[in-house]
């Protein structure tokens, strides 16, 4: 899935795909789920990206050595360990990466850290092609349209108790001291799903 897009390509605002572009339209998708892996490829093949692969931590960072891409989808928890990993190999050879990451359920605190490491945005998956491109292609200040169905206030506050977990390094105590919460509570919401 390396060869180059068709020149005619057209993103789904109607534009040619180069003038959205520009002159380097390389992505790197990395993700463990290979028939979505292979669907998100040709599909971001159609919008006019050249595609390239991996379905490991070890081959998106063997890629990125390679070829930095221009653009980059990188799933955060993979088969052989974190997409954080993969960020950060772009990152130290190329600065001017678009980064989106996927991230699944319980991971936005994490997405959050690969926010800060330089990623653009991150959507939970499973995401829609659309919103990928949208992602990888809106210009600085743009913003992001509001959801359609927004997190309920459960997910907020779960979603809040994960962030603060995770930057307390997943210390229960420590993070149950500064939510003020009862530790046990606090174990019991964390061994819980999140909610919808």
């Amino acid at each position: 899935m390396t060869e180059n897009a068709p020149s005619n390509a057209q993103s789904p605002s109607g534009k040619a795909a180069s003038d959205t572009l520009g002159p380097d339209p390389s992505l790197l998708i990395v993700d463990d789920d290979v028939p979505f892996l292979r669907r998100l490829a040709r599909a971001m093949e159609s919008r006019g990206f050249a595609v390239d692969i991996a379905a490991s931590v070890a081959e998106g960072i063997a890629k990125s050595k390679a070829a930095p891409p221009k653009y980059a989808v990188v799933d955060l928890r993979l088969g052989d360990g974190n997409g954080l990993d993969v960020i950060q190999a772009i990152r130290e050879r190329r600065d001017d990466t678009r980064i989106v990451v996927l991230t699944g359920y319980g991971n936005i605190a994490t997405a959050v850290t690969a926010v800060k490491l330089g990623a653009l945005d991150y959507l939970a998956k499973p995401a829609d092609a659309d919103d990928i491109y949208h992602s990888l292609t809106q210009r600085p200040g743009e913003k992001a349209e509001v959801p359609e169905n927004p997190m309920s206030a459960d997910r907020v506050r779960w979603e809040h108790i994960q962030r603060v977990y995770e930057n307390c390094d997943r210390n229960v105590s420590e993070t149950a001291r500064r939510l003020n919460m009862h530790r046990r509570t606090l174990q019991r919401i964390l061994a819980k799903r999140a909610p919808k």
